[in-house]
């Protein structure tokens, strides 16, 4: 198939360029402060101006931890050499990995300041993640970055940015189509049901780590990192206790949950014990 000819920068007003990118985290973060609005509307849990000040907590996770995620996981030994490139966000280098990581610790701090329950409001803004994901990796095949590898199936795309021009797997609308519509669909559907807090976190632990694994077998490795063990990708690696823990998470809150509750009077916290 023809590569589109797309442009990635949206908009251009003198020398500041508005790219399709960040157009794309922009509208991620403006559908997950409105689907998160609504739910905790609905649940009567939070204001409209707390939910705008927790999704800029969120913000700041993303990109904080995204950036020192990138660092430390994908181009530690560059980074250590040029140090002043830690700044040069314009440059590139953010990593889902590390952004998932900032976003929890920032969504902690944020409900450990509003006495919140955590894994409550997890579940409610995991829902909206996938979209936010789909829309970055459609910015990401509009940026002809992030290509698959070398292919001959006949979707197989040769994109403009390939310094050696070959057809390749598309692997960006792989991961839109898994990360993005599927996981968001998935999630959706389980909002809809009575299932105990922390259930949709570690869904979506479990549904993006098994999509990314599955799509890095499309997906060309990072050009400095190459495979990390055998055949297998830093994102790859990264995505294994993803699972693994949202596997553990759903288990422990779905056995939390069928836990008979102590009977009055046996001793239980907050019961008066005789005094002897």
């Amino acid at each position: 198939m023809q590569y589109p000819p797309l442009n990635p920068v949206a908009l251009s007003l003198g020398p500041v360029k508005v790219h399709w990118y960040g157009v794309m985290y922009g509208l991620g973060f403006i559908l997950t402060y409105f689907i998160v609005r609504g739910q905790t509307r609905r649940r009567q849990l939070m204001t409209d101006s707390d939910v705008a000040d927790m999704i800029m907590y969120l913000i700041m996770g993303v990109i904080l931890g995204g950036r020192v995620g990138y660092i430390l996981f994908y181009n530690f030994k560059e980074y250590l050499a040029h140090p002043l490139e830690i700044l040069a966000v314009w440059h590139g280098g953010m990593s889902f990995h590390g952004g998932l990581i900032g976003t929890i610790l920032a969504g902690w701090l944020y409900c450990r300041k509003m006495k919140l329950n955590f894994l409550e409001m997890a579940d409610i803004v995991m829902v909206a993640v996938p979209l936010g994901l789909g829309l970055g990796r459609l910015g990401n095949f509009i940026n002809a970055e992030l290509w698959g590898r070398p292919t001959s199936v006949p979707w197989a795309m040769v994109f403009p940015t390939d310094p050696l021009g070959l057809p390749r797997h598309p692997s960006q609308l792989y991961e839109f189509g898994l990360e993005g519509i599927l996981l968001f669909s998935l999630m959706f559907g389980l909002s809809r049901l009575r299932l105990p807090n922390g259930t949709l976190l570690g869904t979506f632990l479990m549904g993006y780590g098994l999509s990314r694994i599955t799509v890095e077998f499309f997906r060309n490795p990072d050009a400095q990192l190459g495979f990390v063990v055998g055949p297998f990708s830093m994102g790859q690696l990264l995505s294994v206790p993803m699972v693994l823990i949202g596997l553990g998470l759903v288990l422990w809150v779905t056995m939390r949950a069928r836990r008979p509750a102590p009977a009055a009077g046996t001793g239980s916290e907050g019961s008066i014990s005789p005094q002897t």
